[in-house]
């Protein structure tokens, strides 16, 4: 904790530092963001000292841990004590304050909600320059409420207390498959309270999958798709339809704790397709220290300030492609509705789907605790049709999402009209957190920041 407050100080005196009028921003190498932007010459808060677990207290379940540590950091912290997070979220390089601010989930939040659900307290830097611990019931605690959800708006995450579960050394997996969207959703609530874990993937309108994950003691074999074998693959090869399915029967497949946790981290879900990472040869040749998400992040970032794609569509002959890189939450009756729209409109596959229950209410993010939600997650993209605006499918959704009472994550690209963006995300909570916390406006507006790309 001593180096935690000099790091403080020093944060303090850097956020001091910045003139008045200019915008305060994070310094930071790395992001999970989709809303790429020109970059900004500006300096910017310094917050590398911020990326460390503090301590695990493995009696209490506990642990304290800084805004800027990735969930790969942590997780290699708390499993030698046999805890993980409550939630994980899916790729490495995910941070605690990331995930709390700007929202994340995993298999675990059907029984566990989404990551900020587990805080306990969080230290908070705020536009006003102040430092501020906010917890559920301390003066601060609308804070802590509207915090989820504020992508750094309100201020920004310095230290976290979390909860903490327990583990076994692996996850027992069973991949069920249904033919239709609705068989798979009227099937959720109860398939999900007999497991640890559980997520879909979609491979068309008639291939819905379920994985169940359990912990286990023991393993006879497992996976490992760190190498050349590729985990969502798999799922087709390995499974169990929902009618053969016996809660004492064997699993479909078994991997550790550890690698299940980043099962989907190898290939960034099924998107390392798109540099090539998925042929068998170059697979190979592609170093495995190099087979992780933050590397194709920064792949994509690359080809988008070289423009390298659309030059090389321009060239063929190709029709420009638009992006469709979203989260979406719809309550889990309305899933086929939405898949269905989904096949039809925007044609785009795998999909990946996570349930999930909300724990408490969070103004900025409004769902209704314990109500199945399906979180739907897609990303590609998609050509754009003559006479059409450019971001035509992502409106689409948005309208979609709208129609169906579901929600849309901001990490990507959003074209809300501002009367729209504000009755969705609780405009006059968040105002008023916003004048009493950075009255001076020194932080980005979050219409501003996640509409309109400042």
């Amino acid at each position: 904790m001593t180096g935690h407050h000099s790091a403080v100080e020093k944060l303090l005196a850097s956020y001091r530092a910045i003139p008045e009028g200019t915008p305060v921003r994070l310094a930071k190498r790395t992001s999970n963001l989709f809303r790429f932007r020109d970059e900004i010459q500006a300096p910017g808060l310094d917050v590398s000292g911020f990326d460390k677990v503090l301590s695990v207290d493995p009696e209490a379940r506990v642990a304290d841990v800084q805004g800027m540590t990735t969930y790969e950091d942590l997780v290699d912290a708390t499993l030698p004590y046999g805890l993980m997070p409550l939630v994980v979220p899916q790729l490495k390089t995910i941070t605690l304050g990331g995930a709390v601010t700007g929202l994340g989930i995993e298999s675990s939040s059907f029984h566990h909600g989404l990551p900020h659900e587990s805080v306990l307290e969080m230290e908070i830097l705020t536009g006003s320059g102040q430092v501020v611990v906010a917890t559920p019931d301390n003066e601060h605690r609308d804070l802590f409420y509207a915090f989820p959800n504020s992508y750094g708006t309100l201020g920004y995450t310095l230290r976290l207390k979390i909860r903490l579960q327990p583990v076994k050394p692996y996850v027992a997996l069973w991949h069920v498959r249904f033919s239709s969207a609705r068989e798979c959703a009227e099937a959720i609530d109860e398939l999900g309270a007999q497991a640890d874990f559980i997520d879909g993937t979609v491979f068309g309108g008639d291939e819905v999958y379920l994985t169940l994950g359990r912990f286990a003691d023991t393993a006879e074999r497992v996976s490992d798709y760190t190498g050349q074998d590729i985990y969502y693959r798999s799922i087709r090869d390995r499974y169990v339809t929902a009618r053969w399915l016996r809660p004492d029967g064997p699993p479909t497949d078994v991997l550790t704790t550890h690698d299940y946790l980043w099962r989907w981290d190898t290939d960034w879900f099924w998107c390392s397709r798109a540099f090539g990472v998925q042929n068998p040869l170059i697979r190979r040749a592609w170093p495995a220290s190099k087979k992780r998400s933050d590397v194709y992040r920064r792949l994509v970032a690359l080809d988008k300030r070289l423009q390298t794609s659309a030059r090389v569509d321009r060239w063929l002959g190709r029709p420009p492609r638009e992006d469709v890189i979203q989260d979406v939450e719809v309550p889990v009756e309305r899933l086929p509705d939405f898949l269905d729209f989904f096949h039809r409109e925007i044609g785009m596959s795998p999909v990946w789907l996570c349930p999930l229950r909300a724990q408490d209410k969070w103004p900025l993010y409004p769902l209704e605790p314990g109500r199945t939600y399906v979180n739907v997650g897609f990303w590609g993209t998609v050509p754009q049709k003559p006479g059409r605006l450019p971001e035509h499918h992502n409106r689409l959704i948005e309208r979609e999402v709208a129609r169906l009472d579901g929600h849309k994550s901001l990490y990507s690209t959003a074209f809300y009209t501002r009367e729209d963006f504000w009755r969705y995300y609780d405009g006059t909570t968040y105002q008023r957190l916003k004048e009493e916390y950075d009255p001076d406006r020194r932080l980005l507006d979050l219409y501003d920041k996640t509409v309109r790309g400042r």
